[in-house]
């Protein structure tokens, strides 16, 4: 089914659901169809049904945006042990997570999808001894992904929008692209995004809307508040996105409190962002 230009979604591990039926409840107290779905890897974001998730969820009556997948082992904790633990950055787990990079192609296309969104991991700096083995990793996903007809879209925040602008742009793959995460550039304490969206903007494949204020100490998290609340300027984020010819849905992504506290937070969303919306 196809998904309209900057149609509202939601992420569905912001929603802390277990099973495709809750999934669906949810979506529908929220007035809305679109999600970008967790594969559902055992150890982020599970599914009650197992390995009969992508039939079920593609018998819901929802339409998926793309998947989402997580590695065993991130951990969130601080800027600092997502650094060490964050997606393809340390070369000991790059096999193991790779087989499971491997896995997660095979749910997307299960699911019907032809997009999975990741984190790439801590992205070596130009110069870095480190750099070209980890580039190598992320050509290997790409080289694999693209046999699978899958597109991949790594997730902003760890690093500088021109670092990854000259990453991509040295991996020359078609097939690795930009999920632009506005809020995650503020929790890091990295870029202005409305400063950075046109340099990342040919490669955006997918988008989640929250918003964040920067940390006030440095080396810590900032802080994830509700949309339009904080100082990622959702109504101008969405306003530029059209500007730049964005044609994907906006998934709005809540990670912070109980599953009725984000519940609460996702449906002022959704309505904060329909007035950005006809606004724009």
């Amino acid at each position: 089914m196809a998904i309209e230009p900057l149609t509202i979604g939601v992420c569905s591990w912001s929603l802390q659901v277990t099973s495709v039926p809750e999934l669906k409840g949810f979506m529908d107290r929220l007035g809305i169809d679109v999600v970008q779905i967790a594969c559902g890897d055992p150890h982020h974001a599970s599914w009650a049904e197992g390995d009969a998730m992508p039939q079920a969820a593609k018998a819901a009556g929802f339409r998926m945006s793309g998947a989402m997948l997580g590695f065993p082992g991130e951990d969130y904790t601080t800027p600092q042990t997502i650094e060490k633990t964050g997606g393809f950055g340390d070369p000991a787990t790059r096999p193991e997570r790779i087989e499971r990079f491997k896995w997660g192609l095979a749910r997307t296309k299960d699911l019907g999808l032809t997009d999975i969104m990741l984190h790439a991991g801590f992205i070596p700096e130009v110069g870095s001894p480190a750099r070209k083995p980890f580039l190598d990793t992320l050509a290997q996903v790409g080289d694999i992904a693209k046999g699978a007809g899958v597109t991949v879209a790594f997730e902003t925040g760890q690093e500088s929008a021109v670092l990854l602008r000259r990453t991509l742009d040295d991996l020359k793959a078609p097939n690795l692209k930009v999920n632009f995460d506005p809020a995650n550039m503020l929790l890091y304490d990295k870029d202005d995004p409305l400063e950075v969206l046109d340099l990342l903007a040919p490669d955006i494949r997918s988008v989640h809307v929250k918003d964040a204020n920067r940390p006030k100490v440095s080396g810590t998290w900032g802080e994830e508040v509700p949309l339009g609340t904080g100082q990622t300027n959702t109504k101008a984020f969405v306003r530029a996105l059209k500007r730049v010819g964005y044609r994907g849905a906006l998934c709005i992504e809540r990670e912070v409190g109980t599953q009725q506290e984000r519940f609460r937070d996702i449906e002022h969303g959704v309505r904060f962002l329909r007035e950005c919306l006809a606004g724009a």
